[in-house]
């Protein structure tokens, strides 16, 4: 199975050379990548590793803070109190839709060649940068977008529910084309950068090819569900009973992780080019002003956390964070911040665990979306969770008066139960926390004097003011369906 490594880091180095960020919408939606003529296993390599990384950046830089992850002493910076600028939607609008761009020309590509797996590969990245981009900003260019080649230059933009139900029908796709996917080369496994490269090579290529098939059929699968629960409050989605088909009736049609291994992450090393977006950075460029909230280290030490040393320093021998949402003029010491091994951490590149899989479907068994039993999907969750960092769960973890599961808690309690351990599941995983927080409200937290826009966590970003001018027909006519472009528009699934 091995490969030589000059030729790959040129390849992959190619590619990522070729795809960078534009910033005009034309410009972005026709860059002149040549990705067509490129192999299918080349243009998942460079754009899933591209989008992850920068999903990492705008983590450290947006969600850890509006989600109370961390806290800046920058008193100017005001992320924290609700405030985000226009200008901030920029940079992951340009970069997604160019990665989209190359999954799309992904599936194309395989389908010339009849490589099933490749197109399915290509159908689940595409559906997760889509629900990337339509989770952050609502009705967005879907079907007419990324069309640049073809002369579509001011494409629409799709309703949110279309979208979704679009997202769904890939997801299918992708599950029966992977049930017979088409047996993929050595080489080719080793371009695959969740899953193939991950395997020893004295795995037989027969065996290995099965491996990476599977794996992206359960993380398929297990997306789909993410989304299905996210829609689920949409009785025209018919969300919840595709989850309990998936989940109890069609379970051996829809595989989905059943292990911490299967989990979907670009594991980040020292070596290029699968380095973390952070692995250039000073210290001080890592942790910059920031300090670790005191949401999220107060119920990490109420757990006795053990996964605490894995992501905080000590401060003065013990764990302490400081507000958030504290008022102008009232700028806290910083104490507890990130530690720096988490600069070059390979588990920053999660997508999608097994640990939230589980919390997914204990919310479901919750709601009675599914017949299983919540205690259980919850406990399997939160051991996960920590073992997913190699740390060791202690032996009395789960009697903690905080951790303990009550059959008795009304749904409001359970799911805050649920949705607080998700929450640090999704430790730097893209825009997760915020996406649940605005769905469900879980979990609740404490509210700094210093917040704007009413107190109310925002629930989208504006779109980038270029698209106003480039595509202004389409903008406004998007604005008059889907809503006031302001950050308190609601999604179609939280409506």
């Amino acid at each position: 199975m091995a490969i030589k490594l000059n030729k790959i880091l040129v390849l992959i180095t190619a590619c990522i050379l070729v795809t960078s960020c534009k910033s005009g919408f034309e410009e972005m939606n026709t860059d002149p990548n040549k990705s067509s003529a490129a192999l299918p296993e080349a243009l998942l390599t460079s754009s899933l590793w591209d989008v992850v990384s920068r999903n990492n950046t705008r983590a450290l830089r947006l969600t850890n803070e509006l989600m109370q992850v961390h806290v800046t002493t920058s008193d100017g910076d005001e992320i924290h109190r609700y405030v985000v600028r226009p200008g901030e939607s920029d940079y992951m609008w340009n970069n997604w839709y160019l990665q989209l761009t190359n999954f799309r020309d992904m599936y194309q590509r395989a389908k010339d060649l009849n490589r099933t797996t490749h197109m399915a590969m290509a159908l689940i990245s595409d559906v997760y940068v889509s629900s990337l981009i339509t989770d952050t900003f609502g009705d967005v260019p879907y079907s007419e977008s990324n069309k640049g080649r073809e002369g579509s230059y001011q494409p629409k933009f799709d309703t949110q529910q279309s979208i979704y139900l679009d997202l769904f029908r890939k997801l299918e796709e992708a599950n029966t084309l992977l049930t017979t996917g088409s047996v993929l080369t050595a080489e080719q496994i080793a371009y695959d950068p969740l899953y193939g490269r991950n395997i020893p090579s004295s795995v037989a290529t027969a065996t290995a090819s099965t491996m990476v098939i599977n794996s992206w059929r359960k993380f398929g699968n297990s997306l789909y569900l993410r989304l299905l629960l996210r829609a689920s409050g949409r009785p025209e989605s018919n969300a919840a009973a595709k989850i309990s088909e998936i989940v109890d009736t069609k379970a051996s049609t829809y595989p989905i992780f059943t292990t911490n291994d299967e989990s979907a992450v670009l594991k980040y090393t020292m070596t290029v080019p699968f380095t973390s977006p952070f692995n250039t950075y000073r210290v001080f460029d890592f942790n910059g002003d920031n300090g670790l909230s005191e949401f999220f280290i107060n119920t990490l030490n109420e757990w006795n956390d053990p996964r605490r040393p894995f992501w905080a320093n000590l401060s003065g021998g013990t764990y302490i964070g400081i507000p958030s949402g504290y008022v102008r003029g009232n700028v806290p010491d910083r104490q507890s911040t990130y530690t720096t091994n988490l600069m070059n951490a390979p588990l920053l590149g999660n997508i999608m665990n097994y640990a939230e899989l589980q919390f997914i479907l204990a919310e479901a068994a919750v709601k009675g979306y599914i017949a299983g039993d919540a205690k259980a999907y919850y406990e399997r969750g939160v051991n996960n969770a920590i073992t997913f960092w190699s740390a060791t769960v202690p032996s009395d973890y789960l009697n903690n008066t905080f951790l303990a599961w009550n059959s008795a808690d009304d749904e409001f309690y359970k799911l805050e139960k649920i949705h607080k351990q998700k929450y640090y599941t999704l430790f730097f995983t893209d825009f997760q926390q915020w996406f649940e927080y605005r769905r469900t409200g879980h979990p609740v937290l404490p509210k700094g004097a210093g917040l704007q826009n009413g107190g109310v966590m925002p629930s989208r970003f504006k779109y980038p003011v270029y698209v106003q001018s480039l595509n202004s027909t389409n903008y406004t006519a998007a604005v008059a369906a889907f809503g006031a472009d302001d950050m308190n528009t609601k999604m179609w699934w939280n409506k």
